[in-house]
Formats: structure tokens, C-alpha cells, sequence
């Protein structure tokens, strides 16, 4: 983790309480996730006990506390899109990739991730990866969606 890089976040903002989570969206934005390391340095700078600030990163799913894969692979499992069979395309996704819902690829390639709803109850059930949404998905759309990000765009 390059410290000068997190000092700089930190440094660019008011340093009370109420940045906190603004800070905490910086430093996501940064490096993919909440480095431990970030959050002691935030504690210290907010003085802000490093629970509180635990407390507010696993409250919000919108931040991570461990790195995520290249690709960012999300199936809603809302009402519309689990009566539709999201579980099965979860577990079908799981298979395919060799993972589990919060787990990343060996190859770092993929994270798979459930959200309760994405909001698109009427195009279900709905994958989104990378925020490139895929609607009305089904058992033999998924190996496209995965192939198309497996692929290398170098």
C-alpha cells in the first residue's frame, strides 16, 4: 500500500468526523478496498476509535474490506429476480468460476457478489458486472458474460 498516496487522501479533506465516510469512498476509490492499514491512519487522524470506523465499513456494503477481483460480478436476488431463479444462476456462476458469493478467482479475474436488489425488478433476474447490467438472464447467457470478461482486451 503506498502510505503518500493514503496521507494525500486524508490530507485533501477536513480532518473532523464528519469526512469519514468521504474519506472512506477516497480511499476505496484508490485501492479497490479498505486497507487495515488506512484505517488506523484514518483513526489517528479523525480521532476516530478504529472500531467506529469498522462499524461504518461493514454497515455499508458499498465498501470492501478485502481486495476484489478485476471484474466485479453481482446477481440481484431480489424478490423479481429470485422467483425468476437467481439462486440457480448463482450457483451455476459459483461452478463455473470455482467460488463462493464474496469470494474472488484464484486468478483474481472475478469477485462474486449478491445484492438484495439492484432495482430492475421488470428485466430480471439482472447481472451486473463492472456496472455494465445484463437483463433477463438465464442459464445459457451466463458462460457469454463470463468468456466475455475472461478474455484479455489488451
Amino acid at each position: 500500500m503506498n502510505n503518500e498516496k493514503l496521507e494525500k487522501i486524508i490530507d485533501s479533506s477536513r480532518t473532523d468526523q464528519k469526512e469519514l465516510i468521504h474519506i472512506l469512498h477516497d480511499v476505496q476509490s484508490e485501492y479497490g478496498y479498505i486497507p487495515p492499514e488506512a484505517v488506523t491512519a484514518i483513526s489517528r487522524r479523525l480521532k476516530v476509535s478504529e472500531s467506529e470506523i469498522f462499524g461504518v465499513l461493514t454497515f455499508y456494503n458499498a465498501f470492501s474490506l478485502t481486495p476484489k477481483g478485476e471484474h466485479v460480478m453481482t446477481v440481484c436476488m431480489g424478490t423479481a429476480c429470485h422467483v425468476r431463479g437467481g439462486p440457480q444462476i448463482v450457483e451455476d456462476i459459483e461452478r463455473k468460476l470455482d467460488v463462493k458469493v464474496g469470494e474472488t478467482t484464484a486468478d483474481n479475474k472475478f469477485t462474486l457478489e449478491t445484492v438484495n436488489c439492484i432495482g430492475c425488478c421488470a428485466i430480471g433476474p439482472v447481472v451486473v458486472v463492472d456496472e455494465k447490467y445484463y437483463s433477463n438472464i438465464t442459464l445459457n447467457k451466463i458462460d457469454p458474460i463470463i468468456n466475455e470478461y475472461k478474455e484479455d482486451k489488451s
